[in-house]
């Protein structure tokens, strides 16, 4: 066969094969763009009206929902307990993860059973351990109080939903409770990529185990670490269903998360209008933050 007939070959194997990629990628387009880009163009169009989210009639307003936005004291100071949120996620959730992950790894199988029972918060509604905290957590009758009471000899009553910055640093602690579990295989799958040979290799050479986490297993760990800290970063800046079930923002507004407000304003008090506004707002924001993020952490991921 000569050279355009190669050529001519090499064409319609080409073609074929975009034929079925489209074929199968369309699907998966279809939903994206129905479920994800459309709603998020449709928020920023409704940022510009002044709209209840029921009737018909919507009045233009332009830019003056923005305007309010910039203006808003709560909706910053909802944006400052996300950032906290965010970063207490990471400090905790990672190393802690990492940790886990390296004691499951360094026993092997006999540990199983322990990464079976680590990994069950993780396997829970995110509602139902909002319930089951609040009632542990609970001034009168909580696991807490109830301990307390044990342990100081006499009837004591401890409210860490209730209390200003206690609730905010309470509810961090029940998330990374619940989302250790996910870094810890996250992790343990990282470990598994690594090449049993590498540690063969250190060991030879007279590498401690704790030596070869340190100076080889962490570095070669480094794009997971990144992946795990941005999808962390970016959890942690939309939550809202646990936060939602055990303080509601309160009180008076101390565990206030963006996503919270921003449901009072669309749901609870009708303005859509503004209340799609933050929505907006925390797309750019969550959006900025990330990339931001994976600019600034570089690691190198050619090892």
């Amino acid at each position: 066969m000569d050279k355009s007939g190669n050529m001519g070959l090499a064409r319609t194997k080409a073609r074929s094969t975009a034929r079925a990629a489209a074929v199968f990628l369309l699907p998966a387009l279809a939903l994206i763009a129905v479920f994800i880009v459309y709603p998020v163009i449709d928020t920023f169009v409704i940022s510009g009206f002044k709209w209840n989210g029921i009737s018909a009639n919507r009045i233009f307003v332009g830019l003056d929902n923005w305007n309010t936005l910039i203006h808003d004291p709560m909706f910053w100071k909802s944006f400052q307990h996300n950032l906290i949120v965010m970063v207490l996620s990471i400090l905790l959730q990672i190393p802690i993860g990492m940790l886990l992950a390296t004691f499951l790894d360094a026993g092997g199988r006999k540990f199983n059973l322990f990464k079976t029972i680590w990994f069950l918060p993780y396997l829970m509604s995110s509602v139902a351990i909002a319930f089951l905290f609040v009632y542990a957590l609970a001034t009168n009758g909580g696991l807490v109080s109830s301990l307390a009471t044990l342990i100081a000899g006499k009837r004591t009553t401890v409210d860490l939903l209730g209390t200003a910055p206690n609730a905010l640093y309470t509810i961090i602690g029940v998330m990374a409770w619940q989302f250790t579990p996910f870094y810890m295989v996250y992790f343990i799958a990282g470990y598994g990529n690594i090449d049993t040979s590498v540690y063969e290799a250190a060991v030879i050479d007279g590498a401690t185990r704790g030596q070869y986490i340190r100076h080889i297993a962490i570095p070669l760990l480094g794009p997971i670490f990144k992946t795990a800290c941005t999808m962390s970063l970016i959890g942690s800046l939309k939550y809202f269903d646990m936060i939602w079930n055990m303080t509601q923002g309160g009180p008076a507004g101390t565990t206030e998360l963006m996503a919270t407000y921003m449901y009072k304003l669309s749901f609870q008090q009708f303005n859509m209008g503004y209340g799609s506004t933050v929505a907006a707002g925390m797309f750019i924001l969550i959006t900025f933050i990330a990339l931001l993020f994976n600019k600034v952490f570089k690691v190198k991921e050619d090892y």
